[in-house]
């Protein structure tokens, strides 16, 4: 499986929706990361979904990674909502994203969408 089919980023209504499918690798969360930024800037949006229902369980590597990238993100006043299968990938999304404004849901993208609509951090849209 190639990043390409791993990983979707779009900006749906004011939400920017990151789906990673898949092991995740240091390349994949790199492009992910990049995306996102990217729409960011291009957009002025403020928050992002991860969608990782279909993330299978990453090495801890891997959540250093994010988490040195999560710091990069963090003067950027994001709301960033991690939605995850089960109990395992939810701590390590925790760790993941460390002191970002984050909040990590279980197999509830609803609820995901509702707690981003209704973050403090503003929207320019």
């Amino acid at each position: 499986m190639n990043t390409t089919s791993q990983i979707w980023v779009e900006l749906v209504g004011e939400i920017i929706i990151a789906r990673i499918r898949g092991v995740p690798t240091e390349e994949l969360i790199r492009e992910c990361q990049q995306r996102v930024i990217a729409l960011q800037a291009d957009t002025g949006c403020t928050r992002v979904l991860y969608d990782a229902l279909e993330l299978e369980r990453p090495p801890i590597e891997i959540v250093l990674t994010q988490q040195a990238f999560s710091t990069e993100l963090k003067d950027s006043a994001l709301s960033v909502a991690i939605v995850v299968p089960n109990t395992s990938i939810a701590y390590l999304a925790r760790l993941a994203f460390g002191d970002l404004n984050h909040r990590v849901f279980y197999n509830d993208i609803a609820a995901a969408i509702l707690w981003l609509m209704s973050s403090r951090t503003a929207n320019p849209h």
